[in-house]
């Protein structure tokens, strides 16, 4: 599965297809004709990653709330970050997203433009009404691109929590 920008493709990776971005990159790569400079696959990012593999296992069927989304720029098709649902929306129709970018394609507009357009997406899904968000206090970048795609605070302590 796809969505398509002015710049970028974001690309839904199947089960295997994570498999190989946490432990066979350059396979990956071969695969599906990219070149990954996004978010570097290590420390806590990649914890996160293998989680949200088990959670693909487990539910197959699902897999498309619990996989990433690679943010591929076109021109060149260089991946440049990715974006992720934390599940399958709950019973309210909430989904919470996540989003990570190379520090080098940091200040051009494309997380913003990504995380637009997998919003749109995402609210047109029968059983999504809600997409939150949840930013460090300190993380000002992220707080701006969630400003930026109509995001609204709604809870502020340690971290803030954002609804759109």
């Amino acid at each position: 599965m796809k969505i398509t920008t002015g710049r970028l493709i974001l690309y839904l990776l199947n089960p295997e297809q994570l498999k190989l971005l946490i432990g066979d990159l350059s396979s990956l790569e071969k695969e599906i004709n990219i070149k990954y400079r996004g978010e570097p696959v290590e420390g806590v990012f990649k914890e996160i990653m293998i989680k949200q593999l088990e959670a693909c296992k487990k539910d197959r069927d699902n897999y498309l709330w619990n996989s990433f989304w690679l943010l591929i720029r076109k021109e060149d098709r260089l991946v440049i970050g990715s974006i992720g649902f934390k599940g399958k929306p709950n019973t309210k129709g909430e989904v919470e997203i996540g989003y990570g970018l190379g520090k080098e394609f940091e200040h051009n507009g494309y997380m913003t433009e990504g995380v637009k357009s997998i919003c749109n997406w995402v609210l047109d899904q029968d059983n999504v009404l809600n997409i939150t968000a949840e930013t460090d206090a300190d993380n000002i970048p992220s707080q701006r691109i969630l400003k930026r795609c109509g995001f609204k605070k709604i809870i502020e302590k340690d971290t803030i929590w954002w609804s759109l």
